[in-house]
Order: C-alpha cells, then structure tokens, then sequence
C-alpha cells in the first residue's frame, strides 16, 4: 500500500536539537591550525550558532511539503519517495537516487527542469532520511535496486530511465541488473575506474593523471569512509548523541568534494544535516557502506550515460569503463563536484535529458557539441 505522507517534525525535538548545540563541548585548536587537523574551529561555530539561532527548519520543513511525498513498505522497509508526474502523459519515467552524505534533498533543483519531459520518482534508499533506519543486514546496492524496481512496479511504471551519483549510482546500474526488461539506460554522475594494468590500453597523461589519484585514495583510505565501513555502529553513537558531531561529519565532506566555485549554500547543507539528526540516521546510512560487497564491479547490461565532472572525487576514465559497460553517451564539465545535482543542476539536468531523449546514434558525438566542456 502506497501512503501519502508529510514531514512533520514534533516541536520536542527541535528544541531539544537547540538546546544541544547550545550546551556544546568544543575541543581546543592549535594556533593556525587551518585544515591541518581537520575541520577548522571557527568555521564550524560558525555553522553550529547558525544551525542554532538563524536556520529555520520550519520554513524548509513548508517548502518541502509543496512536493508530493509517500511512503510504502518493501521487503519489511519502510520507504519514503517524492513523487513528480510530468505534464506530458506519455513521459518516460526516471527514479533518481541519491547517496552518502546526500538525500533525496540533493535533486530539488533538477525536478522543475526534468518534469517538464520525465516523471520523476525520488525516493529515500533504506537507512536514510524519511525511509527511516533499517533493522537488518543486508541492504547493499542490490536489495535496494529491488526494491526500487518493486516500487516502480506499483507505481505502474513499465519502462523507465535510472540515474545517481555516488551511492546512487551504484544502486541504478544494479536496478539495470535486476530489472534489465524495464530499465532503458542508466545515467551516473559517477563512475570510479580502477588501474587495470592487464588491460594493455595507451592512455593519455590526462587519464594516468586521473588514475593516479584513485591510486591516492586506494593507498590512503580517506577516514570517514573506514570507520564506516568497519565500525558504522561505533561512529553512529557519537553522531546521533551530538548535533555538532552530525554537522561536521556532514560539512567537511560538502567542504572537500564540492566546487570551490559551485559550492552548496550553508542553508541547502544545514537542510541535509537536519534530515540525519531528525530522523536519527547517522548509524543506518553508514552501515551501507560496511554491507557493500568489497571490490565488487558492479554489472550494468543496460545502456550507460556517464558524466564527469571536474572536481569530483575522481574521474572516470572512458578506456577503461568502455571495457566493463555499454556506454552510449559521455561527457566532461567544466566545473562542478561531486554533489552536482545541488551544484550545477543546470548542466545535469541537461545532461540527463540528452542521454535519455537523444536518438542512440546521436549519444558518440563529442561533448562539446552538447554543451559541455571538451577535455
């Protein structure tokens, strides 16, 4: 059974949430400490006595009831979605999915220029926001891409379109998998290329300079994603006891994988720290990443979209993804980062737009004859 449903937060809680960040217990910082240490202190006051005293959840709270939202129980999980029917009838449809440390809040400025020719399914993956915390093992990229394609079935969607970023590009190129009758192509706004040194590819300096990088991560496992991946209960009680604790855990990835020269308002990102501290999701969300299947590639037999863009974590390289997918439409920006749904949602919008509605002979020309920057 599909319910509606609308976010409505007891008063109790939000002003336990400011009496907690203004009984906050600040650690000490060495003089010009900078990034050094990690996120810098008065940045971080900043951000607290913001969230304190000027954020109005209300306000975002009103705004965010304008959408259509519901919510289903799948596979014994409670999901919550959004959903947008375009003016056009006979639109395709795409499920967007988000990832960590984003939300279905991630996609709220691409909905106005996609729903003019897609309906729109965005919904919360279990663990996250709305769908509320699983209780469970198991929910990896697949469980997940089930029960997307469950809730496409009862939503009435016969074919349909899937795109994501991060996490949720993991979890649409597995819905291609599970459902491959349904799913027309898959657009991801990331696509990590692994060196491949059996491959016995030529690649340019700029491909070995991309690989380089994911050598860097490989070698240096960036903390966050660690302790998640191995203690997500451990971090979770420091980040659902502490307001600050889910505030910094949440800026400084919005800090390192943005564009400095897109980056998301304080007020958009506050909104996404709400969400993991109302509905108390800091454990739930991070146990994706301890239940994801390790080194495993994910297969994807439906057509592949991929954009790149500039500030990402990495950045595919086309040689080596051409190997494991069906590409049928590539392109490389300019600017933008990692969250560029809320960065540039012009330029995705855009993009996603193009691979699903350009006729397939038309999705090899060279990106710049559609808008985007050339290498």
């Amino acid at each position: 059974m599909i319910k509606p449903f609308r976010i409505d937060i007891p008063q109790a809680d939000l002003d336990d949430l400011a009496d907690r960040l203004s009984r906050t217990r600040w650690p000490n910082e060495v003089a010009d400490a900078g990034w050094d240490y990690g996120f810098p202190l008065a940045r971080l006051k900043e951000l607290a006595e913001y969230w304190r005293t000027g954020y109005d959840w209300r306000a975002r709270e009103a705004e965010l009831n304008e959408l259509a939202h519901f919510t289903t129980e799948i596979d014994g999980q409670n999901i919550h979605f959004v959903h947008v029917r375009s003016a056009k009838p006979d639109a395709l449809a795409l499920v967007l999915t988000h990832g960590w440390p984003g939300s279905f809040l991630e996609f709220l400025d691409v909905i106005e220029p996609l729903s003019r020719d897609f309906h729109l399914v965005i919904p919360s993956i279990p663990g996250f926001g709305f769908s509320g915390p699983t209780h469970e093992r198991g929910w990896d990229a697949t469980r997940v891409a089930r029960a997307w394609a469950e809730l496409m079935r009862r939503l009435g969607y016969e074919r349909y379109g899937a795109q994501g970023g991060d996490l949720g590009a993991g979890i649409s190129m597995a819905l291609g998998a599970v459902a491959p009758e349904r799913v027309v192509g898959v657009h991801v706004n990331y696509l990590p290329t692994r060196p491949d040194p059996d491959a016995g590819l030529h690649l340019s300096e700029e491909d070995e300079a991309r690989l380089d990088t994911v050598r860097q991560l490989m070698a240096n496992r960036p903390p966050y994603q660690a302790l998640q991946a191995l203690t997500p209960q451990t971090i979770g009680y420091a980040l659902t006891d502490s307001p600050v604790g889910q505030l910094v855990w949440i800026a400084e990835r919005f800090a390192q994988w943005t564009d400095p020269r897109t980056p998301v308002s304080d007020e958009r990102m506050l909104t996404d720290v709400s969400l993991y501290w109302l509905t108390a999701t800091a454990a739930s969300s991070a146990r994706m990443h301890h239940d994801a299947p390790r080194g495993a590639r994910q297969r994807c037999p439906v057509p592949l979209g991929v954009a790149v863009f500039a500030h990402d974590i990495t950045r595919s390289v086309r040689p080596l993804a051409e190997r494991l997918y069906d590409i049928r439409h590539w392109s490389e920006f300019d600017r933008g980062g990692h969250f560029a749904a809320m960065e540039v949602p012009e330029l995705l919008a855009r993009d996603v737009r193009d691979f699903f509605l350009t006729p397939a002979e038309d999705t090899r020309r060279p990106a710049s004859d559609r808008g985007a920057a050339p290498r």
